[in-house]
């Protein structure tokens, strides 16, 4: 394990947002790294977007209230099932309900927005939560090709790759407002920001599942976030690109990389296994082109699963860490020892809210992560 983990330990002596460190997370209990959320804002079957989101600020309250580091909600758009299309928006509305635990986006989809138009809005969010918003940022469209045409406009679909780091480039200087004299923009500026005042903006962290971003991620000093949940076969290779390609910035001195995990604990192992079928069903769907809500469990038990689409689901729950608190606690461990990551982010794709918030607090149990904060005001 590299030294920046045990900087990340729990010692008392932490910032106003509960880190002492904006970027490196704190372990708390007995976990081998920080635990982190990803919240995809899933929308069960015979439920809905309101509840969703209820859900969505119970466990960040949860995470708050049991030392998880920070709490990221994905945009995706036109899914049925999920009803994160507007992080910036969710992550206000979370804020108001939490008062320590960091807050961000896993991610927003830079090709799909105007650099300057993200830089307004996690500006405002660090001004409503100074010191506890994370800007992490992808280059996927979200979605399928039809909705990223419709979202980016004629034009802009096949935007070539090198267009992403001068996006990249081009927001950073919005946040930072430092574009040089002459430029274009060097009388432009984004507000809430320093034109005002504002003295800290959200950390950058690149998102990725290829080499791509690793690669963007390491050369830049910025901290890196890897899909592990849905492309656990680039894993490793994307995490030694990035400490390969590392280079120390101004905002990171050293490798940083978090790891998407999908995970799931319940009482036993076959409640479990019942409520991850109900993702793997959800996602088998999406990936034929059939997108819809969250599946029942009952549903997903009595789904008549042809033998490609068994073979797609027991590939996709093979990568998802499942059962007793017990058995989760010994997969996530291993998963450390295995990639060497700084820190795991837990999604629980399963059809109810409560099984997920659940999940959550078993997971903490699991690891003796007893920490108690302050309820928001």
């Amino acid at each position: 394990m590299s030294d920046t983990r045990d900087a990340g330990r729990d010692t008392g002596d932490e910032g106003p947002a509960g880190h002492a460190d904006p970027v490196r997370g704190t372990v708390r209990g007995r976990a081998p790294v920080p635990l982190s959320v990803l919240d995809l804002v899933t929308v069960g079957a015979g439920s809905t977007a309101h509840a969703a989101l209820r859900t969505s600020v119970e466990i960040a309250r949860l995470a708050e209230s049991r030392g998880y580091t920070r709490h990221w909600v994905a945009e995706h758009h036109s899914m049925p099932g999920v009803a994160s299309s507007s992080p910036a928006v969710i992550l206000a509305h979370l804020a108001a309900h939490t008062s320590r635990i960091r807050l961000g986006s896993g991610g927003v989809m830079l090709p799909n927005h105007a650099p300057l138009a993200i830089a307004e809005q996690f500006g405002t969010l660090e001004a409503l939560a100074p010191g506890r918003i994370d800007l992490g940022l992808g280059r996927a469209p979200g979605t399928d090709g039809r909705t990223a045409a419709a979202l980016r406009g004629p034009g802009r679909l096949d935007e070539a790759a090198e267009e992403f780091p001068r996006r990249l480039s081009e927001l950073t200087r919005f946040l930072d407002d430092d574009f040089p004299d002459g430029h274009p923009y060097s009388r432009v500026h984004a507000i809430p920001g320093p034109a005002q005042g504002l003295t800290g903006r959200p950390p950058l962290w690149l998102l990725g599942s290829s080499g791509y971003s690793a690669r963007l991620a390491g050369e830049l000093g910025l901290p890196f976030a890897y899909a592990h949940h849905f492309s656990p076969a680039g894993t490793l290779p994307a995490l030694d690109l990035y400490r390969q390609s590392f280079r120390p910035s101004a905002a990171l001195d050293a490798p940083y990389a978090v790891i998407g995990v999908a995970a799931l604990a319940a009482d036993t192992e076959a409640q479990a296994r019942a409520q991850v079928l109900t993702g793997a069903l959800s996602m088998l769907r999406l990936r034929t082109g059939r997108p819809g809500l969250i599946p029942t469990p009952e549903e997903a038990a009595a789904y008549d699963f042809s033998p490609l689409e068994r073979e797609f689901v027991d590939g996709w729950l093979a990568n998802v860490v499942h059962g007793t608190p017990d058995e989760v606690r010994t997969g996530l461990d291993d998963l450390v020892k295995r990639t060497g990551a700084d820190e795991l982010m837990l999604t629980a794709n399963a059809h109810g809210g409560e099984v997920r918030l659940r999940s959550y607090g078993l997971i903490a149990d699991a690891y003796g992560m007893t920490v108690e904060v302050p309820a928001a005001d």
